[in-house]
């Protein structure tokens, strides 16, 4: 099969398309010949060595796709069902050994594309909106990276939940697209200083909650417009990790909480994963999620993809499509 393998880390020069054997398929897995994989930071975390892994490897943790061998400890699925995944790592590829109670059925009003679209991102919205902080009607958040894929998820399930919505964006047309998602204010960080501004919009009382996916240049202010007691979610470091921090720095600003979720930890159990996503893709078909698939690749280019990816050069969700996989 083709594949995308990282032999060592760095950065998307380190991707390398190649031929590789089909994986071994243990008793309870299910291949997957994969359709649409999506194409996330946390890949990028990976690929530049963030997160540690066992070289050689090969990246991606979400695709969507047919199921076209079982495991012979397999029930949930059979060949030919239409099946997602997220948080097992080696999708980029065209086919995916998976554990078959970590695979989601894709509902038949559903692409491929849509499902690969809808999962990993939609997920991570859903539970920092749901769980990690339970956002109630009449709070104001701070969103960060607002025109991003989960950007805009994050944007419209606040709003759906009754939130007063302010976002970053650091151009006009993505402005526009904060706004389309549900942002009642949008402020292009790249002319206005994001702190002024937000204590401006919530007249000194600051924000509930912070949704910070950026890391290093945006973390400290976040923290200086957070009302006392507020939470500060750092889920991603687009722009570099953050630096130490004291903890009494979150007494002086007002007893505020910080937090660092990872998807993994909200979707430990099966029941946990089936049910989030269940209500992800409910939300969708009732068109209360709409989904922005902004740029496909073939498989072959991931590394453009990562390039666009890195340097902001998104507005949406970046997907690697595989047109017809081999079994050679």
């Amino acid at each position: 099969m083709k594949a995308i393998q990282i032999c060592k880390t760095g950065g998307p020069d380190v991707l390398e398309f190649t031929e590789l054997a089909l994986p071994a398929l243990r008793p309870d897995e299910a291949l997957i010949e994969l359709k649409a994989v999506g194409v996330n930071f946390i890949d990028i975390y990976f690929r530049e060595g963030q997160h540690p892994a066992s070289l050689p490897f090969i990246p991606g943790q979400e695709g969507a796709g047919k199921v076209v061998m079982i495991g012979a400890a397999v029930s949930s699925v059979r060949v030919g069902d239409r099946v997602v995944f997220t948080g097992i790592r080696g999708s980029y590829a065209e086919y995916a050994a998976v554990p078959h109670n970590r695979l989601i059925s894709i509902p038949e009003t559903m692409t491929y594309e849509e499902a690969a679209a809808a999962l990993l991102q939609g997920l991570t919205a859903h539970y920092l909106t749901h769980s990690t902080y339970v956002l109630k009607e009449g709070e104001t958040v701070l969103i960060h990276a607002a025109a991003g894929g989960v950007g805009q998820l994050l944007v419209q399930m606040a709003s759906n939940l009754g939130a007063h919505v302010i976002a970053t964006v650091s151009t006009a047309e993505k402005a526009q697209m904060a706004r389309a998602a549900g942002a009642q204010h949008v402020i292009q960080y790249t002319q206005s200083d994001f702190e002024i501004e937000t204590k401006k919009i919530t007249a000194d009382c600051g924000v509930h909650v912070v949704y910070d996916s950026v890391g290093e240049t945006t973390f400290e202010k976040g923290l200086n417009v957070l009302r006392p007691r507020g939470y500060m979610i750092l889920f991603g470091a687009s722009s570099g990790p953050v630096a130490p921090l004291d903890p009494m720095v979150l007494s002086r600003k007002g007893s505020l909480a910080l937090v660092r979720p990872s998807l993994a930890h909200y979707i430990l159990t099966t029941d946990e994963l089936q049910a989030r996503a269940a209500e992800v893709f409910t939300m969708v078909a009732n068109k209360k999620l709409r989904l922005r698939i902004d740029k496909r690749y073939a498989l072959a280019d991931a590394r453009a993809a990562h390039d666009d990816l890195q340097n902001r050069r998104t507005t949406g969700k970046l997907l690697l499509i595989n047109e017809s996989p081999t079994t050679q």
